[in-house]
């Protein structure tokens, strides 16, 4: 865009513009084109300090008037890639048989949402959920089928298990008797992300490999559209990360999405979500929960049960890791 013609519709704030042209018959037809917002308004959070460097990618998308849709997607695969980060894809910690399996899910700002669960030997299984989410019928692809349909899409077939990640399965093995780590401060799981972009427009989206060493065919909250992620584009969006089975039990995200929906705050419907959380879970040790939201005004909220958990923040003028308010200490 020229940057007088910026000024123009900048310059009419909220009023669309419409303009005459002629359809492919010749026949004269009016086009509305909405306004850009501002640039500043631009933004990205994630769960934890690994998504510093994916809303580095995110915000590249977004400060060249990408979709908040491509931001997510990029911005993911970044984590989803390094193979140092041992909770989202290559490099993630496996199952309790040795295997790696990945959960994600992705969704735009008119609902449309793609998932896939339990998907092995992918690299990138956000952009699968987002092939799913636009070549298919479906909302949500597993295990086999999710891997046949990456290859048959153009993904190619690779190795997950680094050998540090197979080292620290066999000690495991042997140190703890197949007894399943705590999802505490020490012990995450998930990146998950919200964008908005320069439209106005809003996409979520998160990955992960999920708990260490689960059982074989466990799947969290990560994939499931209203647990790991939600948005209503008139409303906002928010996503979970920690223990996906308390997640699941209150449909965390579509939870705070909706106390926005009714004027509450980002940052109050993170905490109620917490409270909620406290209320349907009888043993509260070593269950760690954090939820970030952000509405559509842009503002921003974030929660979590116990200390240790931050998200990652970032405009077009700064990048900085947070730490969100809690409910209760680690030392307490």
């Amino acid at each position: 865009m020229k940057r007088r013609d910026f000024v123009k519709i900048g310059g009419l704030g909220a009023t669309a513009i419409i303009i005459e042209g002629c359809n492919a018959s010749g026949k004269p037809e009016k086009k509305e084109i909405l306004p850009l917002v501002d640039l500043n308004e631009t933004k990205v959070i994630s769960t934890w300090s690994s998504g510093l460097k994916a809303n580095k990618t995110a915000i590249k998308i977004l400060k060249n008037n990408g979709s908040a849709l491509d931001a997510i997607e990029k911005g993911l695969n970044v984590v989803e890639s390094d193979p140092e980060n041992t909770s989202v894809g290559v490099g993630g910690l496996p199952d309790a048989n040795g295997n790696v399996t990945l959960d994600a899910c992705i969704m735009d700002h008119n609902f449309n949402c793609g998932s896939v669960s339990y998907i092995k030997n992918i690299e990138n299984p956000i952009s699968v959920a987002r092939k799913v989410m636009e070549e298919t019928p479906h909302i949500m692809l597993s295990g086999k089928g999710a891997y046949e349909f990456a290859l048959k899409n153009g993904f190619s077939h690779k190795n997950l298990l680094t050998e540090s990640s197979k080292k620290s399965w066999e000690d495991w093995k042997k140190e703890n008797n197949y007894k399943l780590p705590a999802i505490n401060h020490e012990n995450h799981d998930t990146i998950a992300m919200i964008a908005m972009d320069r439209k106005g427009n809003m996409a979520t989206g998160c990955t992960t490999s999920g708990w260490a060493y689960k059982m074989e065919g466990r799947v969290g909250d990560s994939p499931i559209i209203g647990s790991g992620v939600y948005l209503d584009n008139e409303v906002g969006a928010a996503c979970a990360t920690g223990l996906g089975e308390a997640i699941i039990k209150i449909c965390g995200s579509h939870a705070i999405v909706e106390l926005m929906r009714n004027g509450v705050s980002p940052q109050q419907a993170c905490k109620i979500a917490v409270e909620r959380i406290k209320k349907s879970n009888k043993d509260l040790k070593d269950l760690q929960v954090g939820f970030i939201a952000m509405n559509k005004k842009g503002e921003i909220g974030s929660y979590s049960l116990y200390s240790g958990f931050n998200y990652a923040y970032q405009d077009i003028q700064r990048s900085k890791l947070i730490d969100s308010q809690y409910d209760l200490d680690w030392e307490n």
